[in-house]
């Protein structure tokens, strides 16, 4: 088993249970961390037999792109998608991360993590 990252993906989105939340939007960070079996893609050094960090920054911003009010919904659709989308991912790690919250103190960020793995 091999780990692939994707870290720091900044988007700026519309999330959030507060009206001003999904109207003026926020800038957000998104990690991500994929366990998949890289035995063959480092002997062949072909894209098709690994998970390709491009298709997985894209599935970060375009459910990133669609509001929604809790962070723990995006990180689920994202998950769903990388396990819908590759059969190579057998584990995955979600961070959404909503940076400078509206929360009524001096905060850098809240972050929610999820994580999923394939049934075998």
């Amino acid at each position: 088993m091999g780990i692939i990252k994707v870290e720091n993906i900044r988007v700026f989105a519309n999330h959030g249970c507060l009206k001003e939340e999904t109207a003026i939007g926020s800038d957000y960070r998104v990690d991500i961390e994929v366990k998949a079996n890289l035995k063959t893609s480092a002997k062949t050094d072909a894209l098709e037999d690994t998970v390709d960090y491009v298709f997985l920054n894209k599935v970060v911003r375009e459910e990133m792109a669609k509001p929604s009010k809790l962070l723990e919904t995006v990180a689920q659709r994202i998950l769903d998608r990388f396990f819908n989308e590759s059969s190579l991912i057998s584990k995955a790690t979600v961070c959404v991360s909503k940076i400078n919250p509206p929360i009524g103190g001096d905060v850098e960020m809240v972050t929610i993590k999820l994580s999923k793995k394939r049934k075998k």
